[in-house]
């Protein structure tokens, strides 16, 4: 159940990012044309490619996690189902921002790619399953690490604090003393967390605005 969590918060990162890589390199002779003539300003353009974006962005996530969710036998508790996708929905906007931040800075598919790749391996690392132990001099990683984030609250919706499962003949230990879940200091405050996610939502995506305004005429 644990690495079904991380993949959620993996493969929806990854897929969104990439995705939204594409979106201001490929438009920008279009961009560059109709801005120099005043057709809109840079603003509404932005605005309504977000909110254009956002219905497709929106609902594989929803589909993928409707079906994964009851069939991977996690919680069967509709308040902890619609949680994890809220979630779910929130690292996809999250992971978004990355990739339109990165398409608006370097404007080249090739060169934003490459760099996503290797971000998106370096959060991947840093998520917390693969390696529990981090040495110190890189342990910061985790907390730039969306990914981290998300597959924290995952975590953190799915077991509660005295929940236990079977670990030996007769014997029952608690959840989150599970090794893979005990690193993640789930005791901490989630909405430490959220407030994370809530800065790089927006942080990214002011980011990207302010890259694309400095590379078109005015």
């Amino acid at each position: 159940q644990v690495g079904l969590l991380f993949f959620f918060s993996i493969f929806w990162g990854f897929f969104p990012l990439f995705n939204a890589i594409f979106a201001f390199p490929l438009e920008r002779p279009m961009l560059i044309k109709e801005r120099s003539s005043g057709m809109y300003k840079l603003s509404s353009y932005y605005v309504a490619r977000m909110v254009g974006d956002l219905p497709m962005e929106l609902v594989l996530p929803t589909i993928f996690v409707t079906i994964s969710y009851w069939m991977g036998g996690l919680k069967p508790s509709l308040v902890t189902f619609v949680l994890t996708l809220l979630i779910m929905l929130f690292n996809v906007l999250v992971s978004q921002g990355i990739g339109l931040a990165l398409g608006a800075i370097l404007m080249d598919v090739k060169q934003a790619t490459s760099l996503a790749s290797v971000t998106m391996l370096v959060f991947l690392l840093a998520g917390g399953y693969y390696i529990q132990q981090m040495p110190a001099f890189i342990a910061w990683l985790k907390y730039i690490s969306f990914s981290h984030y998300c597959y924290k609250l995952l975590v953190g919706v799915q077991y509660s604090v005295n929940e236990v499962y079977e670990c030996g003949q007769g014997l029952h230990c608690r959840v989150r003393d599970f090794p893979a879940i005990k690193c993640l200091e789930l005791e901490d405050t989630m909405w430490g967390d959220v407030a994370a996610l809530t800065v790089m939502l927006i942080g990214y995506r002011v980011v990207a605005y302010l890259a694309l305004r400095m590379g078109q005429p005015h």
